[in-house]
């Protein structure tokens, strides 16, 4: 991973001086933004092969950076947050973000989740190596194009979603709990919860529901998820 740059957005100088200096030494190359106003141009500028992404910033907030960087670019973005709260995990998660860590952190939780979200990132199908690509009624899943389309049309879809539901869909009828997904899908240990499993569940049903009678994304109450073949 040397050489990959990092885009440090966060307005406390000391958490970026913090992080230059481990991600540095790890290999990283590192840019720092303070101002939330700047932080689309920088970003625009450097092309980074990773975003840490504070929220709370002077100018524009990290929600709305966020949203920015995702009408153009599916590049990683691990949000930092000083509030611990469910609905902020969430919310990032539902505009596009990769993975969330609560200050105050330790530099090498950053540097584990940074490298496994590259790695995921870079290698979407380490799940399956071996199938490249499922087919359903209405539905066709292609690890090697990354590519989702439904009805024949391509639905653009961000890397960790096309991951869920490849894994899903390439073991029909079969149970996961929201644990073995984090484990099966994301392949590393998650520092999270497994509501993160539900926000990427809800978000592939919004491009899925209703499009066959044939085959559906299901909920196991009280077990987790399976990719119903009927």
């Amino acid at each position: 991973m040397a050489n990959e740059k990092i885009l440090i957005i966060d307005d406390d100088v000391n958490i970026c001086d913090l992080l230059r200096l481990y991600l540095e030494k790890e290999g990283f190359e590192t840019e720092i933004v303070t101002d939330g106003l700047k932080a689309m141009e920088v970003f625009n500028e450097t092309n980074p092969n990773l975003v840490l992404l504070d929220i709370m910033l002077p100018g524009i907030d990290g929600w709305q950076i966020c949203r920015e960087i995702r009408k153009t670019s599916q590049t990683p973005i691990i949000m930092l947050t000083a509030k611990g709260e469910l609905f902020d995990k969430v919310l990032g998660l539902e505009l596009g973000a990769d993975d969330y860590i609560t200050k105050p952190f330790e530099t090498k939780e950053v540097i584990a989740r940074i490298k496994a979200v590259m790695r995921r990132s870079a290698s979407p199908a380490v799940s399956a190596p071996e199938k490249k690509q499922v087919e359903y009624d209405n539905l066709y899943i292609s690890i090697t194009n990354y590519e989702l389309k439904v009805k024949g049309e391509p639905v653009d879809t961000p890397p960790k979603e096309l991951e869920l539901i490849f894994h899903l869909a390439s073991n029909p009828n079969k149970v996961y709990t929201r644990n073995q997904l984090l484990d099966e899908v994301w392949g590393f240990e998650y520092y999270g919860d497994s509501r993160t499993v539900d926000v990427h569940v809800k978000r592939l049903r919004e491009k899925l529901d209703g499009v066959s009678d044939k085959w559906e994304l299901k909920t196991v109450w009280g077990v987790g998820y399976k990719f119903e073949t009927k």
